[in-house]
């Protein structure tokens, strides 16, 4: 593709700079209602709150907090049958239990009991209750490392206190960074789960683990499948807004354009917008199923390819700009019932996911990603030394860039066993994931055609052969674990 990258550069340069920290966060930004996928039954679990410990990794505070968890015991083996554990995710645990049908299909085949816990500082997890998020000490307790270890806890509590449980098997699960929890729980804890299954887990996106540039290249390449003049005219679209913008009335326009609630009105406005634009690229990449769907938003069946309905043709001028707002309209107004586009809002929601990760990626989770300018997106740095800067302004802390790969082993997983690695090719994450089977117990297993945690989502009708054959692998596996015959 050959472009002119010259305005390109100069609104992108300046997102890292400009904006608080890199904003990606697997897009989970989440609501705490119910949302069912198609055609699914709902699901009928019983909610619990255990008296969890603030810190496990001192000695110098007896603080509890109430940590959340849902349990459903229908389809359980009351004698020894599993326990297939949920390792909750940064948002509101139901959201996570109502789009992790897998684990419910699978249930009733394994007589498994099923638990979901929630992460701490997420959903009603809140150690400080609503002063949780009101000052930086409050947050200090909020780690990966502290979450494993109150997943450690309640699977203790759990098989110490339900009659039948003493002598249960332990499976993780989890998707993105819930996925990254349960490799890890498997890792750290091997006495305590039997496998995990790490489901869209980017554990390698870190430094000098995974080139910066891979995850936006990974999304243009979705993307691209679905239309190379697609791509052309989103690359060219980011001069194309500078130079709107530039002329007369060309904020009004593109306010008016994209039905945006907050008008744009300056230069300055423009990068964050721009990075708004972004993130909405990336998410409809994660979620590319080939079905209608509401993990990250309503949204019909292979969004991408109707996204890209709209820029199917060679485009110009605010003729681009009109196109790439029915993209922006199908993606945060599909239902119709939308007013206008809240691009300035972090958190709609107000589930505090969002600020959660944020901090979290503030602190341990330093994961660079970067453009060269050459796929989809323009030039985006990654700049480290801006990122902690920003972090410190935000929260009164700085990253920790290497200590993700010093506690989790990097790429030395050797001597692990009994986690599956799966990950969707359309999915950006998966290029920080593990892609390549590593021994006889580390197993990666490739979906092509398939979206972020495709694999963990329920049955469906229109479901790619790909991914009902991971699910059957996945199912084997599993079985193989817990030393139960395997299916056909």
């Amino acid at each position: 593709m050959e472009f002119s990258l010259k305005y390109c550069f100069l609104i992108c340069e300046l997102v890292v700079i400009f904006t608080n920290v890199e904003s990606l966060h697997f897009g989970h930004t989440v609501s705490s209602a119910k949302k069912l996928l198609p055609l699914q039954e709902p699901y009928t679990y019983r909610t619990y709150y255990y008296d969890q410990q603030l810190d496990h990794l001192g000695f110098a505070t007896m603080q509890k907090f109430k940590q959340r968890y849902l349990l459903a015991d229908q389809f359980w083996n009351r004698n020894n049958g599993p326990i297939f554990f949920y390792t909750g995710n940064e948002g509101d645990i139901d959201w996570f239990c109502n789009n992790t049908g897998f684990m419910w299909d699978i249930a009733a085949d394994f007589k498994a009991l099923l638990v979901f816990a929630e992460h701490r500082y997420y959903g009603e997890s809140l150690p400080f209750g609503p002063e949780t998020y009101q000052n930086v000490s409050n947050l200090n307790y909020l780690t990966s490392e502290q979450a494993l270890a109150d997943f450690v806890e309640l699977i203790n509590y759990l098989k110490t206190n339900l009659p039948g449980a003493a002598n249960s098997s332990v499976v993780a699960f989890g998707g993105s960074y819930g996925g990254m929890l349960a490799a890890w729980l498997r890792i750290k804890y091997p006495n305590v789960v039997v496998g995990a299954l790490a489901a869209s887990a980017p554990i390698w996106q870190f430094t000098n683990m995974t080139p910066c540039n891979a995850f936006y290249d990974t999304t243009s390449a979705t993307w691209l499948q679905a239309s190379a003049t697609c791509v052309d005219n989103i690359h060219q679209s980011y001069n194309t807004i500078d130079m709107i913008a530039s002329s007369v009335g060309g904020y009004d326009f593109i306010t008016s354009t994209f039905g945006l609630c907050t008008p744009l009105k300056s230069k300055y406005d423009l990068i964050p917008f721009v990075e708004f634009l972004n993130d909405m690229y990336v998410n409809f990449a994660m979620v590319n199923y080939p079905y209608p769907a509401d993990f990250l938003a309503q949204l019909p069946a292979w969004p991408v390819k109707v996204a890209c309905s709209f820029l199917n043709e060679p485009l110009q001028g605010k003729p681009l700009l009109v196109a790439l707002s029915k993209v922006s309209n199908l993606y945060f107004n599909y239902t119709g019932s939308t007013k206008c586009v809240n691009w300035t809002s972090t958190d709609s929601t107000g589930s505090l996911g969002y600020k959660g990760w944020q901090y979290q990626r503030c602190t341990e989770m330093v994961m660079p990603i970067c453009s060269n300018g050459t796929n989809m997106f323009c030039n985006i740095p990654w700049d480290l030394q801006q990122v902690s800067d920003n972090c410190y302004s935000q929260f009164k802390v700085r990253p920790r860039e290497n200590w993700v790969a010093l506690e989790y082993w990097a790429k030395e997983l050797k001597t692990a066993t009994n986690i599956i690695f799966s990950n969707g090719l359309y999915d950006p994450w998966s290029s920080g994931g593990v892609m390549q089977t590593l021994s006889d117990s580390l197993i990666a297993i490739q979906i092509p055609e398939g979206g972020h945690h495709l694999d963990l989502r329920g049955k469906h009708p229109l479901d790619t052969r790909a991914v009902i054959n991971a699910r059957l692998e996945e199912t084997n596996i599993i079985r193989n674990w817990l030393k139960l015959t395997p299916v056909q």
